[in-house]
């Protein structure tokens, strides 16, 4: 082998695989998302479509403007904001005791795993009008539905979470004789810890989901009830607006969940 190198000039083989190790790149972010937004000025500027049904980015920020200078836009965002996170944790601290109770008992996950597979299905905002008669139509019957929402999805990621957590840590665990609780607290909900973030994830967009087709049904403040009404009113640059803000709502909670993801999931 020596002899059939001896001659040539060994030189290392630039490694190829690139796409296994993918970086960011800022500039076509940006590049693919103020494209589209320029095609778009362009085509409703040179009456390529009908403003009407497609009013321009530059309408649509103006419209934004107004709402903001006239405070419509602060009141129904609030009102939002409230019912998300006021529904968001109610659903989530019970998703997260009933999930964590099935994963861990076997009569909690007996009893709780068939009634949970059969209500989860059962879209949420079906509901309202049953909670309404029994809530009433304030805010309880609101927040009830987004509760219900987010509940059933934190309560199967928790539970499938801890049944994913490898049964030999456990077992060394015990075989240390560490406490159950001990057990649960520093090995079973850190290792379900991804799961139950997935989960939160799912949860959240449910809660914005339902937050706004819960407005549109019986509120008259809300992000939800201000596209409806721009709708009826045929106002589609306020509608777009109210659309764009639920968009910027949804960047948000995703940029708060990474950050927590990261926090929390920094051993991975």
């Amino acid at each position: 082998m020596s002899e059939l190198v001896s001659g040539e000039t060994l030189r290392p083989v630039r490694f190829r695989a690139k796409g296994f190790s993918p970086s960011h790149s800022t500039a076509s972010a940006w590049l693919a998302f103020i494209l589209p937004i320029v095609l778009w000025q362009a085509a409703s500027s040179f009456g390529w479509v009908s403003t009407v049904f497609l009013p321009s980015p530059v309408a649509i920020a103006l419209a934004l403007w107004h709402l903001a200078a006239s405070g419509a836009l602060v009141r129904h965002l609030s009102v939002s904001l409230m019912r998300i996170g006021v529904g968001w944790a109610v659903g989530t601290v019970a998703g997260l005791i009933v999930g964590l109770n099935m994963g861990l008992f076997t009569t909690a996950r007996a009893a709780g795993l068939p009634l949970v597979s059969a209500i989860f299905p059962i879209p949420k905002i079906a509901l309202l009008p049953l909670l309404i008669l029994w809530l009433g139509i304030g805010e309880t019957s609101k927040i009830a539905t987004i509760a219900l929402g987010v509940f059933f999805p934190t309560c199967l990621s928790v539970y499938a979470g801890v049944g994913s957590v490898p049964s030999n840590l456990i077992r060394m665990a015990q075989s240390f004789e560490i406490p159950y609780l001990d057990i649960v607290r520093k090995v079973i909900i850190p290792g379900a810890m991804p799961s139950i973030l997935a989960g939160f994830r799912i949860s959240a967009s449910i809660a914005l989901l339902l937050v706004v087709s819960a407005e549109m049904i019986g509120a008259e403040n809300g992000i939800g009830a201000f596209i409806l009404q721009a709708g009826n009113l045929m106002q589609t640059d306020q509608l777009l607006a109210g659309v764009i803000i639920l968009s910027i709502i949804g960047l948000t909670i995703g940029k708060i969940l990474g950050m927590i993801e990261a926090r929390l999931l920094h051993w991975r």
